[in-house]
């Protein structure tokens, strides 16, 4: 145990809990003899007193009740009171049984004392909190502000994120806001109280409540609300024409630690409702920590946020490989400055590049491959398509090859939803990287792909565009009035592929669970209505048809892939390696296709590059006449 500091106000509170255990110690005494308390007994406390009270105090001691800050006495250190106590009463107990059997004792006398001891010391230090560090007679800021700077504030959400609001208000006087009350659609809180703010309605009352109070602003604290839930309170909100916000969730705030600075306005994601993530941290620190780390496309989306959620393994390097300097500048930036996180290398080069891709092989030495580099936008890709095969096929194969010459212990390839029944070539070349790795499944190298679908935020997703279409005023642009699509964030993906990557022994395509598909018409009018306008009154909504190469909805799974689930609630795995396709399951078979295919692309020969797709991904379909370039 670490030696204690004595200070004075120590001393202070050690000699007050002398004298409340003195007083608590007679007036036991008193009360079990209504009072009347004979010279017999009187002797008895003469001679037990100094002994009991320094045994509490000791025991005190090893409770660590003279560790705790005055400022923060809570619960917490009640509960630590108690505990306290009854050990110290127990000892007192078997000392006297042990010594005089209770022989002129009073059983009762201790049960008092110890009920006596437990309220004085718990008064005690309320008092010293209250007398120091004195509540504000108004909780909601310093009254001798101007009254009109104070915003009307309501709450919704009656639980612990709206109750730390409430307290991070009252603790910080800088805060002009003023709580009026709760909102809860739970029946049973309407009318009850939280540190004297009473719960004033449910949502659907909110915009009568808003009315009545003159509220100025609204505040959403319920972030592990879903999707549907969600929606529905941004709608309620949107019927006050208030200005609302919404308290992130815990995942996002450091340590868990909820602050009135975190309030943000409300976005997409929380829309979304995507419950937070359930990771095994144990098993994936045991793969990581201390270990040599190959992140590919390092700079991207993905690739970024597998940096920042990797290094708090504490790998003992991370090499950050990607072809865009100023992806790779940014993501270094950050390490460097915000994470401060020192531990890494970066090559800045393309994965095709064979001879690079062995020397870092050769220099660095990974135990562990993520590899998410890889060209994803489907219509630049369906009209460059030999650019397709160098960075998602040969760039795939180089590095799988390197891989396993220089026996890495694991490699994951993130792969996505538009690789199930593609019908663009840049779904189909990520179904041949899939194969790739299911091909190798038999080497000592653990190979694996993760397979989901849209990432919100990521590079060239569709909620950016839409974002930059309403601040110029419109129209939002979108392919089909039926198109749907996968999403999640690029925090659950990061997470999710790490412990997709725990799981793996060789082989297997991890798919991540999505939830239900979004239509993309009906999250164009969400965003719209969160910029504070309406669709088709303040901003057009235009449908221009689908792109080259794309489809209404994604797949996760191919009919026939044999997929189960795995131990944790978001991740399902194809765990028999559905291979179609010539030769597509013999790793030198696969090679000669791939050679055969970097010609086709040498030699700019569109056709002939999805003719040679389709022989290794038979359910790729395509149209010849196609435009390209």
């Amino acid at each position: 145990m670490k030696t204690m500091v004595v200070t004075r106000n120590l001393c202070v509170l050690i000699l007050a809990d002398i004298i409340m255990l003195a007083i608590s110690y007679f007036l036991a005494y008193v009360v079990r003899f209504e009072g009347s308390v004979c010279p017999k007994d009187l002797l008895i406390i003469r001679q037990t007193i100094v002994p009991v009270v320094l045994l509490k105090v000791t025991v005190f001691y090893f409770f660590n009740l003279y560790r705790g800050m005055w400022r923060y006495t809570s619960i917490v250190d009640l509960l630590n009171v108690i505990k306290a106590v009854v050990v110290s009463s127990a000892i007192i107990v078997m000392a006297i049984l042990m010594h005089s059997r209770f022989q002129g004792f009073s059983r009762s006398v201790f049960v008092i004392d110890a009920l006596f001891t437990v309220v004085l010391i718990a008064g005690i230090r309320l008092i010293i909190r209250l007398f120091l560090f004195p509540p504000s007679i108004f909780p909601f800021g310093n009254r001798d502000a101007d009254q009109d700077a104070f915003r009307k504030l309501i709450i919704i959400g009656a639980g612990d994120a709206g109750e730390k609001m409430v307290r991070e208000i009252h603790d910080n006087p800088k805060m002009q806001y003023e709580v009026i009350g709760f909102v809860d659609d739970d029946k049973d809180k309407i009318g009850k109280q939280i540190h004297g703010i009473r719960v004033i309605g449910d949502v659907e009352s909110l915009a009568e409540i808003a009315r009545t109070w003159s509220v100025d602003e609204i505040l959403i604290a319920a972030p592990s609300a879903a999707g549907k839930k969600m929606r529905r309170i941004v709608d309620n909100c949107e019927h006050t024409k208030i200005p609302y916000k919404i308290l992130p969730g815990m995942g996002e705030i450091i340590d868990g630690n909820v602050s009135i600075k975190t309030i943000r306005d409300i976005s997409y994601k929380d829309l979304l409702g995507r419950a937070s993530v359930r990771l095994e941290n144990d098993k994936i620190s045991d793969f990581l920590k201390n270990k040599r780390v190959l992140i590919t496309g390092a700079g991207g989306s993905i690739g970024s946020e597998l940096c920042r959620q990797i290094c708090r393994y504490m790998p003992s390097l991370m090499v950050l490989f990607d072809a865009s300097e100023s992806n790779l500048y940014s993501i270094q930036m950050e390490l460097k400055h915000v994470i401060t996180y020192l531990k890494y290398r970066t090559v800045l080069g393309r994965i095709q590049d064979r001879r690079l891709v062995n020397d870092v092989f050769e220099k660095y030495r990974p135990d562990v491959v993520f590899h998410a580099a890889a060209y994803k936008h489907v219509p630049l890709v369906e009209r460059n398509p030999w650019e397709g095969v160098y960075s998602n096929i040969v760039g795939t194969n180089t590095l799988v090859n390197a891989s396993i010459a220089h026996k890495v212990g694991r490699f994951v390839l993130v792969s996505t939803d538009k690789a199930v029944r593609p019908t663009n070539v840049m779904g189909a070349s990520k179904r041949v990287t899939e194969k790739i790795v299911q091909a190798c499944s038999s080497e000592p190298t653990r190979f694996m792909a993760v397979r989901f679908g849209n990432v919100i935020g990521s590079s060239g997703s569709v909620i950016p565009l839409f974002r930059h279409q309403i601040e110029k005023g419109g129209p939002v642009t979108i392919t089909h009035p039926e198109v749907t699509r996968f999403f999640m964030t690029i925090e659950e993906s990061a997470q999710l592929i790490l412990q997709a990557f725990t799981m793996g022994e060789g082989g297997e395509i991890f798919v991540l669970e999505m939830g239900t598909p979004v239509r993309i018409v009906e999250m164009a009018r969400d965003l719209i209505r969160l910029s504070g306008k309406e669709p088709d009154a303040d901003i057009e909504i235009k449908f221009i048809g689908l792109r080259p190469g794309e489809k209404l909805y994604e797949e996760l799974i191919t009919e026939g892939e044999g997929i189960s689930r795995t131990d944790h609630e978001k991740i399902l795995v194809l765990r028999n390696g559905h291979f179609s396709g010539v030769q597509s399951h013999n790793p030198d078979g696969l090679d000669n296709y791939i050679k055969e295919l970097a010609l086709l692309a040498d030699a700019h020969d569109v056709k002939a590059i999805k003719r040679k797709l389709r022989e290794l991904v038979p359910e790729y379909r395509f149209s010849d006449d196609e435009a390209v370039l």
